[in-house]
């Protein structure tokens, strides 16, 4: 066996490598006046929302963003004292623990807004709510045509504090398309509504690529998401760093004679003698089965051929003459240094985006390990 024991799948959380992203980001919106909302839903996609959550802070996140109320309560209890906005939540969620643990929370209609009323009278206190204007993506958000309407009702209820208004971007990772100006006017025009209701609300528009590409966008607060995991949404090279390894090991090796097959289907068959090794990970793991074919790992200091179908527990690399030790590690994807693959490579390789395949490392098999905590710090 070499060196260290391996799990038969692990991701292993890079939080330094967070830290440097939040870092970039945040200086990046500071030069605009602006603050940065670190977004840690889908469990911090993928990565841990908690201890993602607390490397962000350190680094100069002033706020965090999640999709539902439950996300939030799980921030609070692990002792998480930051601003805190959730955004999407099913209509028989009850907004009173929001209003209980300081939790800000997303109207996107006058029946959210009464829902956020109620719960604020039931507390005793006012619920603090963002109210987004649906500016062209079409999902949730406000549509132009009510929004007027919105922002008086909130002006007007005694229950509220409307802290900040805001939208969401189409396109802002392809610079220059003209979606973005279009969104930029019709969030202009909401935010002069609000005003001439009386509101004074931080604006908040920019995701990670407008963080990035868009610092006219920045307003009052940016909301990077994928970049904080180090993953670029733009063409342009930016300095982040990948925060996500994906590993396990070799469990066998066998030598195969030149005409041998492996795995199901027989899609590969040896064209010479050839070592293949075994690694115990497979689709119920996170490994795409689409990938099949189209799939290397890094395994002994190079990227080495997976042959066959991706199985749902295993699948096997082609090593050639060399002969991998048991347990010896094998990278599926991780930061790219020295040529080992990507999860944005993945992505590319089987039509998706990266986002897809590190939130999709979530599973009850992969193993989360972290480093950069404060422990490998001292």
């Amino acid at each position: 066996m070499s060196g260290m024991s391996l799990p038969r799948a692990e991701v292993v959380v890079d939080l330094e490598a967070i830290r440097h992203n939040v870092r970039l980001l945040a200086s990046r919106a500071a030069a605009s006046g602006a603050e940065t909302m670190a977004v840690v839903k889908a469990d911090g996609y993928g990565h841990g929302a908690v201890p993602v959550a607390r490397a962000a802070v350190e680094a100069g996140a002033t706020w965090l963003g999640v999709a539902s109320l439950d996300e939030a309560l799980a921030l609070r209890n692990a002792g998480l004292t930051t601003r805190l906005m959730s955004w999407l939540d099913t209509p028989d969620v009850d907004f009173a623990p929001a209003v209980e643990r300081d939790i800000d929370v997303s109207v996107s209609s006058t029946g959210e807004l009464a829902r956020a009323v109620d719960a604020a009278a039931r507390v005793g206190r006012r619920a603090r709510v963002h109210l987004k204007i649906d500016t062209g993506l079409s999902r949730n958000g406000c549509p132009a045509e009510l929004w007027p309407t919105l922002v008086k009702a909130a002006a007007a209820e005694d229950g509220v504090e409307v802290v900040g208004m805001w939208s969401h971007l189409a396109c802002a990772d392809e610079p220059g398309h003209p979606a973005t100006e279009a969104q930029a006017e019709r969030f202009a025009a909401a935010y002069a509504v609000a005003r001439e209701a009386g509101l004074s609300p931080l604006r908040h528009l920019a995701n990670s690529a407008a963080t990035l590409t868009r610092p006219d966008l920045h307003f009052d607060l940016v909301r990077p998401g994928i970049a904080v995991y180090g993953l670029n949404p733009v063409s342009q090279p930016e300095d982040l760093r990948p925060a996500m390894t994906f590993r396990s090991s070799v469990v066998l090796t066998k030598r195969i004679r030149a005409g041998e097959s492996v795995s199901y289907g027989q899609t590969w068959t040896a064209s010479a003698d050839t070592t293949v090794a075994l690694v115990p990970v497979g689709y119920a793991d996170g490994v795409p089965r689409t990938l099949s074919g189209r799939l290397s790992v890094w395994l002994n200091g190079t990227r080495r051929p997976v042959v066959g179908r991706v199985c749902m527990d295993q699948l096997v690399v082609d090593c050639g003459d060399d002969e991998p030790e048991l347990g010896a590690e094998v990278v599926l994807f991780g930061t790219g240094e020295g040529g080992m693959p990507t999860a944005t490579e993945w992505a590319e390789k089987i039509g998706t985006i990266d986002y897809e395949i590190v939130t999709g490392m979530y599973r009850p098999r992969v193993r989360r390990r972290y480093v950069g905590t404060e422990r490998d710090r001292s």
